[in-house]
């Protein structure tokens, strides 16, 4: 097949009708690097060079955005309903593969407007399936007990982003919590007790994520890990200090905690230059947290 030059593609992506946008996931907070003119009708003419996380949640909120970005980062073909100024779309991603790439550099994203996307039933299965293809995943990657990532899928990130800032030469940061003399806890009130209340802590720890494309995991035991592109370490202990004030004002009774009445996090803040660390990033992690356990 001949090859079509770049300038009739460009075209041909400006004449069409539906937003789309094209995202490089090979750099750090995956920039928007192209916009058509029908995408700049409804996300405004400044994204370019926006991170992607930050663009999908101002459209669509925060929990499509935090769904897009494990989407991103599993290189999956898959698609969200949305609705945007009372309209729905069809948000579908799809990663753009080059002859001889194993993994894609570039996702197109694009907004199928509800008109198009066939009859009301056909697109309500759509959806259904969506939803039961995202559960299925989402039960194989999710901590029983905090909704969180588990483990494994915290790694299977952690590695693709250490790949990514290895190649940029970016930084990492990782925060890891730890909840508070929470064996006596668990002695006090029992283990359905002590899961609510990781479960209230890690969704607590959740919610001041400042970034669509942060993630927070569960590696096991009354550990979580936060996983940011940020690269100011004061400003992650800054953040990490938010975090820790968040989880103490759930106001949890802690009676036998001698650092405080409620429940409390201590954190441990580290900033990884993966481009110059000589170990991988599996050997990092392990040495970071000790070996990630469910």
């Amino acid at each position: 097949m001949t090859q079509v030059n770049r300038r009739i593609l460009e075209q041909v992506i400006a004449a069409t009708t539906e937003p789309l946008v094209v995202v490089h996931i090979d750099q750090p907070d995956w920039p928007v690097v192209l916009a058509n003119p029908a995408f700049e009708n409804i996300g405004g003419e400044d994204v370019l060079k926006q991170p992607f996380a930050d663009v999908v949640e101002k459209l669509a909120g925060r929990d499509i955005a935090m769904e897009v970005s494990e989407s991103l980062r599993s290189q999956e073909e898959t698609s969200f309903p949305v609705e945007f100024n009372s309209r729905e779309y069809l948000l579908v991603l799809k990663p753009l593969l080059l002859p001889k790439e194993d993994s894609a550099r570039f996702y197109s994203a694009h907004w199928r407007s509800g008109a198009g996307a066939g009859t009301p039933e056909s697109a309500e299965m759509h959806h259904a399936l969506l939803k039961a293809k995202r559960r299925i995943r989402d039960l194989s990657r999710d901590d029983p007990v905090t909704g969180l990532l588990n483990s494994r899928a915290f790694q299977e990130v952690f590695e693709h982003d250490w790949a990514v800032a290895g190649r940029e030469k970016s930084q990492l940061s990782l925060v890891v919590f730890t909840l508070d003399e929470f064996d006596a806890y668990v002695e006090v009130f029992g283990r359905h007790a002590a899961d609510s209340c990781l479960r209230r802590a890690g969704q607590a720890i959740r919610r001041c994520l400042r970034r669509a494309s942060d993630v927070v995991a569960r590696p096991g035991g009354a550990r979580f890990v936060v996983l940011s592109h940020a690269s100011d370490e004061q400003g992650v202990r800054e953040f990490a200090s938010r975090i820790s004030a968040a989880v103490r004002e759930l106001g949890l009774h802690h009676p036998r905690s001698g650092v405080s009445k409620f429940v409390t996090v201590s954190f441990d803040v580290t900033v990884a230059d993966a481009a110059n660390e000589q170990r991988d990033a599996n050997d990092f992690l392990n040495h970071l947290i000790g070996g990630i356990s469910e």
